[in-house]
């Protein structure tokens, strides 16, 4: 079990869109955080950080490409000498680089893949031994809907995430002894820059909000307390799950 004190997780892809409304989400329950993304969103990271630390929260910023094991292993490395423990992980850190099947370049199939499901695994990779000395640790993976179904011209993407599910649930038999859990959360469509993606043409944003039993189009604070709850003790005896939060698409 976890030692007392404050507990810290690590948000990779923090930011802006989710990974930022989760690592202030995270902070407002209570976590200091080690913020994580690639060095050109350094101005938007450190306004991610100021506004932590306006909640009371410390805030520690990292630079790391995800899909590089050595920028991981370092990155790992100085957030647990800076905070002396991470005690959860966000693994929200992806890309999407639309295409059909037939014309996608294999650099966008790696470059998606790399991201989105090896960054995942190096990461956890490199959080597990300290996890597993201190008996203790929660592990989320941020997934999609697109994992489970779908949408034309994201082949990559749903596979990558796809893939997230599927590591995740092995993931969670291998660490579970160790005191350690791990589930996934399935965004549906939310309103992020990544997410426009799926809503330039107002006819496929209507369609979406039509198919969501909810009626609307998600905001990243919509993922906050899934996370949040699953980053917690109040998750202990959850793992190896995979929880939608779509409003209704997926409905299982």
């Amino acid at each position: 079990m976890s030692d007392a004190g404050t507990r810290t997780a690590l948000v990779t892809g923090a930011s802006r869109g989710i990974g930022r409304a989760i690592a202030l989400g995270l902070a407002r329950e209570g976590f200091d955080l080690v913020l994580n993304d690639i060095e050109r969103q350094k101005d938007q990271l450190d306004t991610v950080r100021t506004e932590i630390e306006a909640i009371g929260r410390r805030a520690v910023t990292l630079f790391a490409d995800v899909s590089d094991a050595g920028a991981v292993q370092a990155m790992v490395s100085h957030a647990i000498d800076a905070t002396g423990r991470i005690d959860a992980v966000v693994n929200n850190a992806g890309i999407l680089i639309p295409g059909t099947v037939e014309a996608l370049p294999e650099r966008h199939w790696d470059a998606v893949m790399d991201v989105n499901a090896k960054g995942t695994f190096l990461v956890v990779q490199a959080l597990l031994p300290h996890m597993r000395a201190r008996g203790y640790g929660r592990i989320v993976n941020i997934a999609s809907i697109g994992g489970k179904h779908g949408a034309p011209e994201q082949a990559h993407y749903s596979a990558s995430k796809a893939a997230v599910m599927g590591f995740t649930r092995v993931l969670a038999q291998e660490v579970g002894a160790q005191g350690i859990t791990a589930n996934c959360i399935c965004p549906g469509i939310i309103v992020t820059d990544m997410g426009r993606t799926n809503l330039e043409d107002p006819v496929v944003a209507e369609r979406w909000i039509s198919n969501t039993a909810l009626r609307r189009l998600g905001q990243p604070e919509d993922v906050v307390g899934p996370v949040c709850f699953l980053a917690s003790d109040a998750s202990a005896f959850v793992t190896g799950q995979t929880l939608n939060v779509d409003g209704g698409i997926v409905l299982s």
